[in-house]
């Protein structure tokens, strides 16, 4: 009874890490995955990989930060399949860290509206048709950063409260229509390789994770993804679900 076979599920940010495991996982137990992601070559990958697992796709080439090109998706999302079902809001784009007395505008910028413009856009162009069938399911991207402060992520932390105000707000206005919005604080391994594994940040959050390990994009993420576009979170809406192996804890 919480099955995703048949769904229509969008993942934004699919070509690619986080967005990447959770269309293989999705795609996996049957739902029907649009992989909306900027870079062409990205997007055709993934949608190659979900084809070799034989599951129903459609890959769109759509910047998060034009509002025109994520009504396209949408529209083309729902001229193949008829209707959608759940909007995965996974895709922002990043700057490099600075501290906070040293944010550029650009850098308030390219957060904001990949982030937050980026999310109430998606989430715009998609809830008349969730509204019209009375049910779905909108998973938005937050993080642990945002809630504690880190430091060297102004601009970004800024961005992600923002979208779990939406999320909230979002929840509220929609719950009488069937509508359940909620979000992933995630810590995963976006780039696998010696490379990450060597920063500060990585050390730290390895120190500080009861786990010891960063999630896996598939495996970790993916099934929580997979619960909030089902039916199974039908009476939970407006929250943030830490999938951190436990390195931010709150009651």
């Amino acid at each position: 009874m919480h099955s995703v076979e048949g769904k229509v599920v969008i993942i934004t940010g699919s070509g690619k890490g986080v967005g990447r495991g959770m269309a293989h996982h999705l795609g996996k137990g049957g739902a029907r995955v649009v992989v909306a992601e900027w870079k062409p070559d990205l997007m055709q990958h993934t949608c190659d990989e979900l084809a070799e697992l034989g599951v129903e796709h459609l890959g769109v080439v759509c910047d998060i930060q034009q509002q025109d090109q994520i009504n396209a998706m949408v529209s083309s999302t729902v001229e193949r399949f008829g209707h959608v079902d759940a909007l995965v809001n996974n895709a922002q784009t990043f700057r490099p860290l600075a501290s906070i007395a040293d944010v550029s505008e650009d850098d308030v910028d390219v957060f904001y509206r990949s982030g937050v413009k980026g999310t109430l856009w998606a989430m715009q162009a998609v809830y008349p048709h969730m509204r019209d069938q009375q049910w779905g399911r909108i998973v938005n991207f937050a993080s642990s950063m945002g809630i504690t402060g880190g430091r060297g992520f102004a601009a970004y932390n800024a961005s992600k409260e923002a979208v779990r105000a939406l999320t909230r707000t979002a929840a509220r206005e929609w719950a009488p229509d069937g509508v359940v919005v909620n979000a992933i604080a995630p810590a995963a391994a976006t780039h696998h390789g010696a490379a990450g594994q060597q920063s500060e940040g990585y050390r730290i959050f390895i120190e500080n994770c009861p786990m010891g390990r960063q999630g896996d994009p598939e495996l970790d993420i993916g099934p929580l993804a997979w619960f909030l576009c089902s039916d199974a979170c039908r009476y939970v809406t407006g929250h943030t679900f830490m999938a951190d192996g436990g390195a931010f804890m709150w009651a």
